[in-house]
């Protein structure tokens, strides 16, 4: 799994989905562009990943595309249109955009270029607030851990699966 970062203006969101789904296409390879305010870390995509292709491979899947599953896990949500609210959004947005599997290395670069990103880091620049609306989490919930805000989310992204 490679992660592409930066800053993109994004003017026609069904434009930039569709050129993406190219480059995945062409690569054979899974993208998925998420909003970075929504993203914790590193670790929040890969678990994504890996949860999606577990229940990729025992059928038990939402989504019949693997971007979108990874997305609805990496969101904790069932809902795909619920999901898409850490996804792509228009004007200038901050991007972590997942490439995983195939020709990894190509499709970064294809991708950094059709985005036209200027590969600012934006991981780990997350928005507070909207990750604990987003999530459903409370200041008095973390306070009762010993966890951070970061191992809370990780936790939600697990739980979808007990939720099923």
């Amino acid at each position: 799994m490679r992660l592409v970062e930066g800053d993109a203006r994004i003017e026609d969101i069904d434009a930039v989905v569709a050129a993406l789904g190219d480059i995945a296409d062409e690569h054979e390879t899974t993208v998925q562009a998420f909003d970075a305010r929504y993203v914790v870390d590193r670790l929040h995509l890969e678990r994504a990943v890996e949860l999606a292709d577990r229940a990729i491979s025992r059928g038990e899947n939402v989504a019949r595309d693997r971007a979108v599953e990874v997305l609805l896990y990496a969101a904790g949500r069932r809902q795909i249109d619920q999901a898409f609210e850490m996804g792509l959004r228009e004007g200038l947005v901050s991007l972590v955009v997942l490439v995983d599997g195939g020709a990894e290395a190509v499709a970064v670069d294809a991708v950094a270029d059709e985005l036209n990103l200027d590969e600012t880091p934006t991981l780990g620049e997350y928005d507070r607030d909207r990750l604990f609306e987003f999530f459903d989490v409370t200041e008095l919930e973390l306070a009762a851990t010993e966890g951070t805000l970061s191992d809370t989310v990780h936790e939600r992204v697990a739980l979808l699966d007990v939720e099923k």
